[in-house]
């Protein structure tokens, strides 16, 4: 706020000194949802990591089991195996809110993970092999749509306590100091028109006193 487009009125400072009292209560309120969202993503990072791990530990696995499946069973079986899977996975996509971040949940097929004979292709033209790759890349899959989940609500999160620290740093060091300063020079300014008053009124005392 700028101090000289400031009316110096008694009016303007009780305005001026409530939106203070005002501005101030946010920025309590924006501390404490900062703070808060900052705890809320530590704890999901901590997470994530045993999440993202988990992935990549089922990605190795599936890798290991693909190729043993590929190199003793043979490239054409596999493919023909992958090619007969036409069912992707299913999920539903919910939502939920954390301290005001809306963020993804994503509600898994609980039967993600099928046994053998629920699969797409015939169970006797496959090896123990290809049914053990098939169960890793199930379970690679599943681990997938948990990490996007997670990663997911992070980067909102991320965002979020980005701008709320943009909004406090605003108020701490900018629209609070600015109103201060303003309140301030039209306190000053009504002391000095006070003042003036004063004088004027002990000037015609005075006058009155020698006219008398």
């Amino acid at each position: 706020m700028s101090v000289v487009k400031v009316q110096p009125t008694r009016m303007e400072l009780i305005k001026l000194r409530r939106r203070i009292k005002m501005a101030k209560r946010g920025h309590a309120l924006l501390k404490m949802k900062r703070d808060g969202l900052i705890m809320e993503f530590r704890e999901l990072l901590e997470e994530a990591k045993k999440v993202i791990g988990g992935m990549a530990e089922k990605y190795e696995k599936a890798q290991q089991k693909l190729a043993l499946a590929m190199a003793v069973d043979g490239v054409i079986a596999v493919k023909s195996i992958a090619l007969s899977r036409q069912c992707e996975p299913r999920f539903v996509m919910h939502k939920k809110n954390i301290m005001g971040v809306v963020v993804p949940v994503i509600k898994r097929d609980e039967k993600i993970i099928k046994c053998v004979v629920e699969r797409e292709y015939g169970v006797l033209g496959t090896t123990a092999r290809i049914d053990e790759a098939v169960e890793a890349y199930e379970q690679l899959v599943d681990a997938i749509l948990e990490v996007a989940e997670i990663e997911t609500t992070i980067r909102r999160l991320i965002e979020e306590i980005e701008k709320t620290k943009r909004r406090v740093n605003a108020l701490e060091y900018r629209v609070i100091p600015s109103m201060e300063e303003a309140c301030k020079f039209i306190a000053f300014k009504l002391e000095e028109m006070d003042r003036e008053n004063i004088i004027r009124l002990k000037k015609l005392k005075s006058k009155k006193a020698k006219r008398a």
